[in-house]
């Protein structure tokens, strides 16, 4: 039996044996082992007054977390008929790849060396407390088992349930998961907002019209608000304890103040809670104000009044893997001074790595996480004191 095998058979037994009464009106499809989440070990007495209240502290004190990035476009590595793109998850908007061409894309996902065991004991090896994976990327290409579409790595040649498999392996370990999900910007469902009703730059320019998107009278976006509230339901019902939903939309049409309200986000953040109380809900930077905490990407410069997280790459500019980046990863001292720059803000780091098309993880960045850990656990730099 493979390495991997193993691991998911033992996951399946400490599921079957889990307690019902970890929150009431949960249906998990993962139950843990104790009465709350293993990542909020250390928080009990606080979690059974205020679940929520409990995740916040514990989010506030984690200081440092692991986000990936994976998906169709990474087999690309950035790079469309010898053009680059920039950055390199973005290959079907810049490249103005048409779905049919992108959609074959997923006869090649194999995710072969996609190993959960290996990446949750690489990011506790570099000190890190959460793991934040993106689900469902702006391309619409789902990385777990969802009942509202086929386009996902369970029809691919993988045949795998990647969210499945990194959240067995985070319960078992203590990390806490946030599950990444692209919220208003996606480029196939026929619904999601689009470049002519909305104007601006939802979707890829395509010099032709897309027969399947849904355009005029046609367009209805509730339909694509029902098929996300769905998913992210499927998120929170079917994979165990979730630490948080990390929205991503900030930059569509719909985020303009004047058409905000046509997310209906407030609604969905009220169905979250609802699901699981503990869970975090982030916007980026804020959409409504009602958020959890914030997550803006690496050059913020300014203050928040709810826990922030700062967001940053391995890789010189791009989040899924780029070749073009392979020789320009960030070192140990420059994720050093991240921290540091991260605690001098009271805020998180949440550092990305891109893996290979294969699901390895980049040697670079593998290695410059071991330095790191090591750093940290020797208190080189004191970032936690």
């Amino acid at each position: 039996m493979k390495r991997r095998e193993m691991i998911k058979v033992s996951a399946a037994t400490i599921c079957s044996t889990a307690l019902a009464s970890i929150l009431p009106g949960v249906t998990w499809g993962c139950k843990p082992t104790s009465r709350i989440p293993s990542y909020l070990k250390g928080y009990e007495n606080q979690y059974r007054i205020d679940p929520r209240s409990a995740a916040l502290k514990y989010f506030s004190e984690a200081k440092f977390g692991l986000f990936i990035h994976y998906g169709l476009y990474t087999l690309l590595e950035g790079y469309w008929q010898g053009k680059h793109s920039k950055p390199a998850e973005w290959v079907q908007f810049r490249g103005k790849i048409s779905l049919k061409e992108y959609e074959s894309l997923s006869d090649k996902f194999t995710a072969k060396k996609f190993d959960a065991d290996f990446i949750t004991d690489m990011a506790l090896n570099a000190g890190m407390k959460y793991i934040n994976f993106t689900t469902r990327h702006h391309d619409s290409f789902c990385l777990f088992d969802s009942e509202y579409t086929d386009f996902k790595s369970t029809n691919s040649p993988a045949k795998r349930d990647l969210v499945r498999e990194l959240s067995e392996q985070c319960q078992q370990k203590g990390l806490g998961l946030f599950l990444y999900y692209s919220h208003g910007r996606d480029w196939r469902h026929p619904h999601a907002p689009n470049n002519d009703n909305w104007g601006g730059a939802a979707r890829p320019k395509y010099n032709s019209i897309e027969e399947s998107y849904k355009y005029g009278e046609e367009h209805n976006l509730d339909i694509y608000l029902d098929f996300m509230k769905n998913q992210i339901t499927e998120l929170l019902t079917n994979y165990g304890p979730i630490a948080g939903i990390w929205l991503d939309g900030i930059g569509t049409p719909l985020s303009k103040p004047e058409q905000t309200h046509l997310f209906k986000a407030q609604n969905l953040y009220d169905h979250i809670h609802s699901l699981q109380p503990q869970v975090l809900v982030s916007y980026k930077q804020g959409l409504l104000g009602t958020e959890d905490f914030k997550a803006p990407e690496r050059h913020f410069k300014g203050s928040s009044e709810v826990p922030l997280e700062i967001c940053n790459t391995l890789q010189p500019y791009s989040w899924g893997y780029d070749k073009n980046d392979s020789a320009g990863h960030k070192s140990p001292d420059e994720v050093m001074n991240m921290l540091a720059h991260a605690k001098s803000m009271n805020a998180n780091l949440l550092l990305n790595t891109g893996p290979l098309p294969n699901g390895s993880i980049h040697k670079d960045d593998l290695a410059t996480l071991r330095e790191v850990g090591r750093r940290i656990r020797n208190i080189e730099y004191k970032v936690y004191q």
